[in-house]
């Protein structure tokens, strides 16, 4: 009886909230999400030797955010539970749910904010900090962001430091958590006319070197950084979409022993163009140039830190969202088909090749390392329902044995099946 009263008392509560003005000062939402991806894995992420079997598993992504917004403050809470089908038992008394999401944010006035808490930090591509939703978990920071924006033009300071634990001394930071012990990130954002964006970050990246013992100097948790710089432009003219990223990486970064951490001289480039045959169909160019010789006594491997990866170095995952920290040149064709608004269909093709030589097992020493094919078709079936099914191949040369493991001659794919359900179950205002 009383759970009865409970629910109507709520019911009656969301409906009035709902009825009200649409006017209202104070905004309250319930979003949910249900996302269940299937894979088979037959040489994902690292290739496969000769007589090994494909795995197959379901993971699975359960959400539930709240979200309210008044005049001047923002805020929003989202848990999630994520694993793969069978992982935790029946009956199950330590059930893993954790908070994704837990910020606020303010209008100072003025075109300022600042946001508080454990947040995402998306910008511009993702090539850099991206939410990496392909990821059953997803991808999030605390920190505190501090924004301007006026008319086209837009600044963000991003702030974290990070530590395992209330400490008495010392500031070690034995990395388990968050990657990095500080960041510092300032973005600019502008728009120039209606055809011009651009965008240029600074990163200061702290990470520990030092290590906890008896000895007072490496209690100190000693730190050394690593700074990121470069720019994001797009450019729209007619049917085409033009882009372009350029980033170098200086300073120390800690590689072997950690006590001894190396200077870093890194960069990458990239440069992509889109270009509408018609409503239907697409076509797009990419090439990806991110520096790396394992031989050079300075850190030359460019690091993507914490973007999307998936998003840019083929859908099998070889490549930064697997073990691999050396060079890489990515060229991609691809084609895109959409027959209806609710249905995309895509083609790429990528060819991979290392920025420095490598050697055979024969002994013989080439950078192509394989050509990756992925297919993918998105369906919606409703607003908030969607449909994805991929699949990928890679073949793979001699070459990519001697980076990546595996066996070039054996037959490398990957298919997956997945279903996004992620409805907006409550929207008031009052």
């Amino acid at each position: 009886m009383r759970q009865t009263i409970l629910f109507v008392t709520l019911g009656s509560l969301f409906s009035i909230l709902s009825l009200n003005a649409q006017n209202g000062q104070n905004t309250f939402t319930i979003d949910t999400q249900l996302r269940s991806r299937a894979e088979y894995r037959n040489g994902a992420l690292s290739p496969r030797s000769e007589g090994d079997h494909p795995a197959f598993f379901i993971n699975n992504r359960a959400r539930f955010s709240l979200g309210y917004q008044r005049e001047r403050l923002q805020m929003k809470l989202s848990a999630q539970h994520v694993g793969v089908w069978g992982q935790d038992p029946q009956i199950d008394r330590n059930g893993r749910f954790a908070l994704n999401e837990a910020w606020a944010k303010i209008d100072l006035g003025k075109g300022l904010f600042a946001q508080l808490g454990r947040q995402p930090l998306v910008y511009d591509d993702e090539r850099l900090l991206g939410s990496l939703d392909w990821n059953v978990a997803g991808r999030f920071h605390d920190a505190l962001k501090l924004g301007y924006k006026r008319e086209q033009h837009q600044v963000h300071l991003v702030l974290a430091f990070n530590q395992n634990d209330e400490k008495v001394k010392e500031t070690y930071y034995a990395v388990g958590g968050q990657p990095y012990k500080t960041m510092q990130t300032l973005w600019y954002n502008g728009q120039y006319g209606t055809h011009l964006n651009a965008s240029i970050l600074f990163m200061n990246i702290g990470l520990e070197t030092g290590e906890p013992g008896t000895d007072t100097k490496k209690q100190r948790g000693k730190t050394t950084y690593m700074q990121t710089a470069g720019t994001y432009i797009t450019y729209t003219s007619g049917k085409w979409l033009l882009s372009g990223s350029g980033y170098y990486q200086f300073g120390k970064k800690r590689v072997g022993r950690i006590d001894e951490p190396r200077t870093v001289s890194a960069y990458m480039l990239g440069l992509k163009a889109d270009y509408e045959i018609n409503r239907q169909w697409s076509v797009s160019l990419l090439s990806d140039y991110l520096s790396g010789d394992p031989d050079s006594e300075k850190v030359t491997t460019f690091d993507p830190l914490y973007g999307t990866h998936h998003k840019f170095y083929g859908g099998m995952d070889y490549f930064y969202a697997s073990a691999y920290n050396k060079g890489l040149w990515d060229k991609q064709l691809g084609l895109t088909f959409r027959p209806k608004a609710s249905l995309v269909c895509s083609l790429n093709y990528h060819h991979f090749s290392t920025t420095y030589d490598v050697k055979a097992v024969d002994r013989s020493e080439g950078r192509s390392i394989g050509s990756e094919i992925d297919l993918q078709t998105d369906y919606t079936i409703a607003k908030d329902v969607k449909i994805t099914l991929g699949y990928s191949i890679m073949l793979g040369t001699k070459y990519m044995d001697a980076i990546k493991g595996g066996n070039h001659n054996a037959w490398q794919d990957w298919g997956w099946l997945s279903i996004n359900i992620n409805p907006r179950i409550l929207f008031a205002k009052w």
